[in-house]
């Protein structure tokens, strides 16, 4: 029994793409080993920290290098937790860049793309073969990364570093949005390189493209996917909050004053609260993160979805 082998366009593709194919996978891995040491130092680091009596709240006299060496380690591992986010983060520019360029955007500027449509090469396929590698290298790597990240996160003792869920790199690695939004990229890669057939040119329209996307969505409609639930108190600190969004006061009619106003003409409006006032704070709690995570997500595939098929349809108009 022969053992199955990639053949035509696809072989063509991964052949012709390689080196570039193994690099990104031999980053991917080493950032994983990195990441999986960095966790082990970090877990028996507070096995070793709990076993001699030390405290990072309130840290004895004779404490202090431990202490300090504890927090060394374990600020190490922060930043790791957060180098990896970032990459989850950056990842879906740096794959709609290849696409749009060295995949497509080469091809058709130097008018390499004949040769296949000669060879019983329908652009249809052609353009689906040059999708599909990029497609399966980009879903799996984000897949691993993003269990890895989730296995390597844990809580420390109080006053250890953390990341929190809603942190935008944080956020990046918990759930699927890493895949795809590298599917988003994929796709307006494809529809960036069809249009501009420059490669240079294709890569910068691309990687704006994306990052002006991932922006809008985290900065303007992330906040807003799910229901906020808001806690009225009489004090500005309410324990056990996730991620806040807005806090003032709210009066007795129902008029919310931002905290932001307590400064100036109604500093001694939020100082001394007036009769049937309270402060209120506007927040997600840590339950709304699979909600957040897949309204996210859900848009994003519609945005790739329709990027695709944009894609198809330049190809179909421009070499019917």
């Amino acid at each position: 029994m022969s053992t199955p082998t990639l053949r035509g366009p696809v072989w063509v593709a991964v052949r012709q793409h390689r080196r570039v194919l193994w690099a990104g996978s031999a980053l991917l891995v080493l950032a994983a080993v990195i990441l999986l040491y960095q966790r082990y130092s970090a877990t028996s680091a507070v096995s070793d920290f709990a076993g001699t009596g030390c405290s990072v709240e309130f840290p004895r006299a004779n404490c202090d290098n431990t202490v300090r060496g504890f927090l060394d380690v374990q600020y190490a591992f922060h930043q790791w937790l957060n180098n990896t986010g970032a990459v989850l983060f950056a990842l879906p520019g740096v794959v709609g860049a290849f696409v749009a360029g060295p995949l497509i955007g080469r091809e058709l500027e130097s008018g390499t793309y004949k040769l296949a449509w000669t060879q019983s090469v329908s652009p249809a396929r052609w353009l689906m073969t040059k999708l599909a590698v990029p497609v399966v290298w980009t879903v799996v790597g984000a897949t691993a990364l993003v269990i890895l990240y989730r296995w390597s996160r844990f809580q420390g003792p109080k006053g250890v570093y953390t990341v929190e869920w809603y942190d935008r790199l944080g956020f990046a690695g918990i759930g699927p949005l890493p895949v795809a939004y590298g599917l988003l990229g994929i796709a307006l890669g494809a529809l960036a390189g069809l249009l501009v057939r420059r490669t240079v040119l294709a890569m910068s329209v691309t990687a704006l493209a994306v990052g002006g996307t991932m922006l809008a969505m985290i900065t303007w409609v992330r906040p807003y996917l799910w229901p906020v639930e808001t806690v009225t108190a009489g004090s500005w600190h309410v324990p056990g909050l996730g991620w806040t969004l807005r806090h003032g006061v709210v009066l007795a009619s129902g008029e919310r004053v931002d905290r932001v106003d307590c400064v100036g003409r109604m500093a001694s409006l939020c100082d001394k609260l007036p009769e049937g006032a309270a402060y209120f704070v506007d927040h997600h709690p840590a339950s709304h993160l699979w909600p957040l995570q897949l309204m996210e997500t859900g848009i994003v595939l519609v945005l790739a979805a329709a990027a695709v098929f944009a894609a198809f349809r330049v190809l179909r108009r421009s070499h019917a």
